[in-house]
């Protein structure tokens, strides 16, 4: 199998990250719909749509996106990202000030969180880490988990049903229980994702805020459904939500390992 190289502006230990985590599953089973049983049946549902039967269940995933950010204003980006559900992620991406190009990454692995980002490669436009940092990563780690469906089995995640339309995973990342909540349609296609994250996106302190995703069209990629098309943000369904929003793409390309 092919390993993804990482890219050129990444730090030592997100090169370390980025290889550990695209890592080959050893011996995955084949997806028997009986094991979707297991599961609440909104989730149920979930899961058989984006597994199709007999596929190999790989946990990594190696992305190729591309859309907008909002830095300031919203500025066209195109980024590469490997994940691995409950273990960490690191998504790197490129995108311009201006005309002077940017590059940075933002990773979590090993109970640690870091966002580096650069002018030329150069100069530091933002920098974080620490205790924050890092568990506003593992939010997002967990609600990224729809990314790399197998992850559903885990036996560490565990489900419940809200109602008809609503199951909620329990994600256990960084010695925190993360609790996602996904709204499915009958039909079992994922419509959005919500969780209770921790962030500062109003400048303030950092504390608990309302986050998710739209999913706004699914792809299909070795025999997983997955969204491809997304706009994400805090404070989802609240009068705040154009205010929130700070990211729209869509998938080029994923890659299970």
């Amino acid at each position: 199998m092919t390993v993804v190289l990482p890219p050129p502006h990444l730090t030592e230990q997100a090169r370390q990250d980025w290889d550990l985590l695209q890592r080959q599953t050893r011996q995955p089973p084949a997806f028997d719909p009986e094991q979707a049983g297991l599961l609440p049946e909104p989730a149920r549902r979930w899961l058989l749509r984006a597994v199709a039967p007999g596929t190999p269940l790989l946990r990594a995933a190696v992305l190729t996106m591309r859309g907008t950010i909002k830095l300031g204003e919203w500025r066209r980006f195109h980024a590469n990202q490997v994940l691995l559900p409950l273990e960490g992620y690191v998504w790197s991406a490129s995108t311009w000030l201006g005309l002077a190009p940017v590059h940075g990454f933002d990773r979590y692995r090993a109970g640690t969180g870091e966002m580096r980002w650069r002018v030329f490669d150069t100069f530091p436009v933002m920098t974080g880490g620490g205790p924050d940092i890092t568990r506003s990563a593992a939010g997002r780690l967990a609600c990224e988990l729809v990314l790399a469906p197998a992850a559903a089995l885990d036996p560490r995640v565990r489900w419940k049903a809200l109602d008809e339309h609503h199951a909620v995973a329990t994600v256990p990342i960084g010695g925190e229980d993360h609790e996602v909540t996904l709204a499915i349609a009958l039909d079992g296609r994922l419509e959005r994702v919500v969780m209770s994250r921790w962030g500062n996106p109003d400048g303030t302190a950092y504390r608990e805020h309302l986050f998710g995703v739209e999913c706004l069209e699914e792809g299909t990629f070795d025999g997983f459904t997955i969204p491809a098309r997304v706009v994400g943000g805090w404070w989802p369904g609240t009068a705040r939500r154009a205010e929130g929003e700070f990211i729209r793409f869509a998938l080029d390309d994923a890659l299970f390992r």
